[in-house]
């Protein structure tokens, strides 16, 4: 039985190179898979239902996010007590925090599913969508949310398994049902011609299915964070501390969504074919930043388990060492897709015009990028200590109040152009950069804990 036991990965010893990349690479891996269910979506859609079903697919993505970045904020909340319990070696809490995330997940699920079906045409008419858009969108909406479940609840067993350090097994859920999911795409569209309907029953089936795998994994694994049905509970000191750390991500991450939902309406000024070319760049801009949001996670889950287990110089170090690693992978994907940024975006369309805008996103934004390596790092490792409010104040400052009050005045005052509109994401970036590492550099020298204080 004990032999099990080495799925689980202690991040309190050894090589932090060398530990940051084993776990962050299936990490990475894994998240370039949960990308691919919605950019396979949009990928089959623009080549082979239309130009309007593609614009439809990529003005819902920030609708989706609202619903699923609250529930990863959760997940990460969760990952970091248990994360602290693992560092701990205090085993029978961490049992009692398995229980009591899986039990809250299974009600916040049945919540997000009727709240975002009911909310579908509202936030659509919101957001301003355009009429000869807006059908396809409310069908892909209410479809993808009515199996939406699936998704949430893989993210957060994948979370229960990324705080003790696996991050290859949800890694191999995921290569299997994003194949499963490219397959189903093109079985609906193509032979049953179901149009946008079909890439969103193909995505939801396939989400499904990772669900009941990870769930499954859960049940019948022997190691520490077993989960037993008969011992469903609410604890609620544990929960308290997973919402502590988690709410104030979550709400960072949905208002910040919710920002970029009024950025959308500006991108919706100018029609279909720059909605389309924003959409394609948005599917592109995601994957480069699978890196830095998996060197987040890594940072946080090692930080948690150092925290833990009192080792705060090493904490630091980690840290610090994520931080050079993600710049240095982020600029080798940068210059490759500005490079073939034209390549990229046709994969999505062939309309000339949408290459011509997606083209123009991507080379404007991408190398502005790298000040979201210390963005991301630095509000990982906040957050592994138990400071999750401070990175919210930062990012919604940044991405949300300062990019807001940059395209008002862009648009109204100097030039409303797709490329103005778009040059939004870098100035809330290096905003939040600059005041992210002031804050953090405070904290580190006082040489304090929230987790420990606490």
């Amino acid at each position: 039985m004990e032999k099990k036991k080495t799925t689980s990965v202690d991040l309190t010893s050894g090589n932090i190179v060398k530990l940051v990349l084993q776990f962050a690479l299936p990490l990475m891996f894994g998240n370039v898979f949960q990308m691919l269910y919605n950019t396979v979506d949009s990928i089959v859609v623009g080549n082979f239902v239309g130009t309007q079903a593609l614009a439809a697919v990529g003005s819902t993505t920030m609708i989706v996010n609202i619903f699923v970045f609250f529930f990863n904020g959760f997940s990460v909340g969760a990952g970091v007590v248990i994360g602290h319990f693992f560092g701990a070696r205090d085993m029978e809490r961490l049992h009692d925090a398995v229980e009591t995330v899986l039990t809250a997940s299974f009600i916040l699920c049945a919540a997000f599913t009727a709240v975002s079906i009911a909310g579908v045409r509202p936030m659509l008419r919101f957001m301003a969508t355009p009429e000869d858009v807006f059908p396809d969108a409310v069908t892909y909406l209410r479809i993808y949310f009515a199996g939406i479940s699936g998704l949430l609840l893989y993210n957060i067993g994948s979370g229960i398994l990324r705080a003790v350090g696996d991050t290859k097994r949800p890694l191999y859920f995921l290569i299997l049902t994003s194949v499963l999911n490219i397959i189903l795409d093109l079985l609906f569209v193509l032979v049953f011609r179901m149009g946008i309907a079909g890439v969103a029953l193909a995505t939801i089936i396939s989400q499904f299915i990772s669900a009941v795998l990870i769930l499954a994994l859960l049940c019948l694994t022997q190691d520490i964070y077993r989960f037993v049905w008969k011992d469903m509970k609410i604890d609620r000191e544990i929960l308290g501390r997973v919402f502590s750390v988690g709410l104030p991500a979550a709400i960072q991450s949905v208002l910040t969504s919710f920002s970029n939902v009024f950025v959308q309406s500006y991108i919706n000024y100018f029609g279909s074919g720059v909605m389309a070319g924003w959409s394609c760049y948005n599917k592109i801009d995601m994957f480069i930043m699978l890196p830095m949001n998996s060197m987040a996670l890594a940072a946080t889950t090692f930080v948690s388990q150092n925290i833990g287990a009192g080792r705060l110089k090493r904490a630091e170090e980690g840290t610090r060492t994520t931080i050079l690693l993600n710049v240095l992978i982020t600029s080798v994907i940068a210059t490759l897709i500005w490079i073939f940024a034209a390549n990229a975006v046709s994969l999505f369309t062939q309309d000339a015009d949408v290459i011509g805008y997606g083209v123009l996103f991507l080379r404007t934004n991408v190398y502005f990028l790298l000040f979201n390596c210390v963005n991301h790092v630095l509000a990982g490792s906040l957050r592994g200590r138990g400071d999750s409010r401070a990175p919210m104040v930062i990012m919604l400052t940044g991405f949300v109040a300062v990019r807001q009050i940059y395209l008002f005045v862009m648009t109204r005052f100097i030039m409303n152009t797709p490329a103005a509109v778009g040059f939004g994401y870098p100035v809330g970036w290096m905003v939040t950069c600059v005041l992210e590492v002031l804050y953090y550099v405070t904290r580190v020298r006082r040489k304090e804990s929230p987790v420990q204080a606490a």
